[in-house]
């Protein structure tokens, strides 16, 4: 299968499988026949250029568009056009962009309403205690959210989306916007969903320092197709690869 993360024979709770998926608004094709699958502790990055329809596949997994052909499943069940309320507390789970909270609530009660939607309690707090420390909101509970600086609001709605204990979590550009010293809690934040929740990541990023770091495989979008899969340093090594990103550049250096 194109796309392949990893090959499992059966399949279990927190598997996600894409399968031949494809999006067009009208007669605009967005991607087409895009495939992959994760396994718990899977993490996945998925690059290309502006407009190779990366974030249009994050809402088509989770939910916020139906794909027009293809299907996607959720440790084994068809969940393709279920709405996005239902695959989060199927445990499917996606970040954004651009900060994403209750903007006037309190961390603490922004955290609170998280973990009530998954119907947690005492040991998800327990769970987060360490990554609020490392984020500089273990002491900014009870701020507003909307007061906080921008990184540490991108920061809150991690963990939202880490408060939910989803088994798959998809992110797009969690180090958007962020400064270079901010980047390394979106490390952080990783290794610790991908450790203590056991759940599958996939990320949508720009940040090729921070796909190299975190991720061992890769897949590249360019114009609505599947460019190339693979470990990132061979992938990104490719000339096709580097021509979907500056192509452009190179052409008008001729």
């Amino acid at each position: 299968m194109i796309g392949t993360v990893s090959a499992i024979t059966g399949s279990n709770d927190g598997e996600l499988r894409v399968d031949g998926i494809s999006m067009r608004f009208g007669g605009l094709k967005v991607f087409e026949d895009i495939s992959l699958r994760l396994s718990p502790r899977d993490i996945l990055g998925v690059i290309g250029p502006n407009g190779a329809g990366k974030t249009t596949l994050i809402n088509v997994i989770c939910g916020k568009l139906a794909p027009v052909a293809g299907h996607v499943f959720l440790g084994g069940t068809d969940i393709s056009g279920r709405s996005t309320h239902t695959l989060s507390r199927m445990g499917l789970v996606r970040s954004f962009q651009q900060t994403n909270t209750f903007r006037t609530a309190s961390v603490r009660e922004n955290l609170s309403r998280a973990i009530r939607f998954s119907s947690g309690g005492a040991e998800s707090w327990r769970r987060m205690d360490e990554l609020l420390d490392r984020f500089d909101l273990a002491h900014r509970l009870d701020e507003q959210s909307d007061k906080l600086p921008y990184g540490l609001q991108k920061m809150l709605g991690l963990l939202l989306a880490y408060a939910t204990t989803p088994k798959v979590l998809l992110l797009d550009e969690p180090a958007a916007g962020l400064e270079g010293r901010e980047r390394t809690r979106v490390d952080d934040f990783v290794h610790h969903a991908q450790r203590d929740l056991g759940c599958a990541i996939l990320i949508v990023e720009h940040d090729m320092d921070l796909i190299r770091r975190l991720c061992p495989r890769i897949m590249v979008l360019d114009a609505g197709r599947l460019l190339a899969e693979g470990p990132p340093d061979e992938v990104l090594s490719r000339r096709d690869v580097i021509d979907a990103y500056v192509g452009a550049v190179d052409e008008e250096d001729e």
